[in-house]
């Protein structure tokens, strides 16, 4: 069974992107931002394990065993059209750390985007939720950076489940140590941060550009950890495009204006 969710079912792509969720979310978090990309373009929306496709499955609390998965998942598709990995917080690690284990079978993306993730050696983890916090306390921290489901606390079973998803990402997350001294990607990448981001400070994003060999950019928003996920959803959808069109696909295929699908 497929771990992607894919809104369109394209047999030849222009590309394909793979995106990656935050802590505690699933495919579903990026749906509403597949409507306003291109329409030849094939997005895999992976869910890792314990929750959507794989609400069966126990969530993994060690990033490499994450990453190992979600490799396994994309490789398959790294064949073909040009391939794009995104991920936001969590999924940002997710995203860099898959390009690398691509890249070392010779089947790396033509474009890797980061955000609302501090580059390794710049991370505030004082600033991130403690998984061993209590159930209220955790609750406080995630309602305060935005991005909860709607209406938690009116299913405690679907509370808890979420609750024990968000400790076993966050403990993955909060056990991550990247090799300080191993070779940048060869990828571009593209670094999304925002001015309000306690998660991901402005000054963590920069130094994202020692981690790429190729084209490094940052984009810089208003709005917090979860900014993407309101009002900004389709001019923030706009930039990833073009990020990605710019680093990703040859030029005789680059539209000269962006192409939407209906909302």
């Amino acid at each position: 069974m497929s771990h992607f969710v894919r809104p369109r079912n394209l047999a030849e792509p222009a590309l394909r992107l793979v995106a990656f969720h935050h802590a505690g979310g699933s495919a579903a978090s990026y749906f509403p931002l597949t409507r306003h990309m291109p329409a030849d373009w094939d997005v895999l929306l992976l869910d890792l394990p314990g929750r959507g496709k794989r609400h069966a499955q126990p969530a993994l609390e060690d990033m490499d065993e994450i990453v190992a998965a979600a490799t396994e998942d994309v490789l398959p598709w790294a064949d073909g059209a040009p391939l794009a990995l995104f991920g936001h917080s969590l999924g940002a690690i997710v995203a860099f750390e898959t390009a690398r284990a691509l890249e070392a079978r010779r089947a790396g993306p033509g474009w890797v985007g980061v955000s609302g993730r501090g580059a390794p050696g710049h991370e505030v983890l004082t600033r991130l939720p403690d998984h061993g916090s209590s159930d209220a306390e955790l609750m406080a921290r995630l309602r305060d950076m935005g991005g909860m489901p709607a209406q938690l606390d009116a299913v405690p079973e679907f509370r808890d489940r979420f609750l024990r998803v968000v400790r076993s990402d966050l403990r993955a997350v909060a056990e991550y140590r990247p090799d300080a001294h191993r070779p940048p990607l060869a990828a571009p990448l593209t670094a999304f941060g925002a001015v309000d981001d306690s998660w991901a400070p402005i000054a963590s994003m920069a130094p994202w550009a020692r981690q790429t060999r190729g084209r490094f950019t940052e984009r810089v928003y208003s709005g917090g950890h979860f900014h993407f996920l309101g009002s900004s959803r389709e001019a923030f959808t706009a930039d990833l495009v073009d990020e990605i069109r710019t680093a990703a696909l040859p030029m005789s295929t680059v539209p000269s204006s962006p192409v939407h699908t209906p909302s």
